[in-house]
């Protein structure tokens, strides 16, 4: 009777053990790949700090007369908006198309000219403008790698920008006259040197503080006409050169998939 319960006590050991030996192996749910690639929607809002490299009109330089800027002139900061599209190829490598108005910035310069004869100042000229953009840009990025979430980037984007300048003044105070010029808008070849940072709210949804060097091309007034028309003579209007800014910007990026 030992023998036999030992047995029978082996018979009901044996089947548990098989089981225990053949039971499959928990198996780990793989992990999905970041996904780099896709469409992704823009947009931003920010300051532009506005600069230019001369005001220059054709009687600026008049035989027997000197001109001298007094205040040769600078832009108040203005908003800026815009939006775009654009594709990610890969961690790495991203462009995009945006359009961004730039509203009106407010203009102010101050010269002098004086008799070289007799080196008196005849007259001084206190200009005031307002300028506006419509600013169109193919972008290209280079991301810098993750670091927790944040990814620096460096980028740059040529297009074009339609330079408005409008309300232009020209008050002689000395003089006892002055004129304007009326508004009047070209389309100059612009470009741009971006770099930020992008920040991972979600896994589609990006916030992105920027910085951009952009280079608006020249802007131009209509036809200069003094406030006496007496006075007035033909001419170009009056050109401010190589405008260009400082922008800092912050936005969002929305990718499709």
């Amino acid at each position: 009777m030992p023998l036999v319960g030992a047995l029978l006590l082996g018979s009901f050991a044996v089947p548990a053990v098989a089981a225990d030996l053949y039971e499959p192996l928990p198996v780990e749910a793989p992990v999905a790949a970041p996904q780099f690639g896709g469409w992704y929607l823009r947009g931003h809002v920010g300051m532009s700090n506005q600069q230019h490299k001369g005001l220059d009109y054709e009687y600026f330089d008049v035989p027997g007369f000197t001109q001298n800027w007094l205040d040769d002139g600078d832009f108040d900061s203005a908003p800026i908006g815009g939006g775009g599209i654009g594709y990610q190829f890969n961690r790495w490598l991203r462009t995009d198309l945006t359009a961004e108005y730039r509203g009106k910035s407010s203009f102010h310069a101050l010269d002098s000219f004086t008799n070289d004869a007799t080196g008196a100042v005849i007259g001084t000229n206190d200009y005031s403008a307002t300028k506006s953009e419509w600013l169109l840009l193919a972008n290209a990025y280079v991301d810098l790698g993750d670091f927790h979430g944040i990814t620096p980037y460096i980028g740059a984007g040529v297009g074009a920008s339609r330079n408005t300048i409008s309300n232009f003044n020209d008050s002689n105070v000395l003089a006892g006259g002055g004129g304007y010029a009326p508004s009047d808008s070209q389309w100059e070849f612009a470009y741009a040197l971006h770099a930020g940072l992008g920040y991972a709210v979600t896994d589609r949804l990006t916030m992105d503080v920027g910085y951009s060097y952009v280079h608006l091309g020249d802007g131009k007034t209509g036809e200069a006409r003094n406030y006496d028309p007496a006075f007035s003579r033909p001419n170009d209007g009056f050109t401010f050169k190589d405008l260009y800014s400082h922008d800092f910007k912050m936005g969002f990026r929305y990718k499709f998939n």
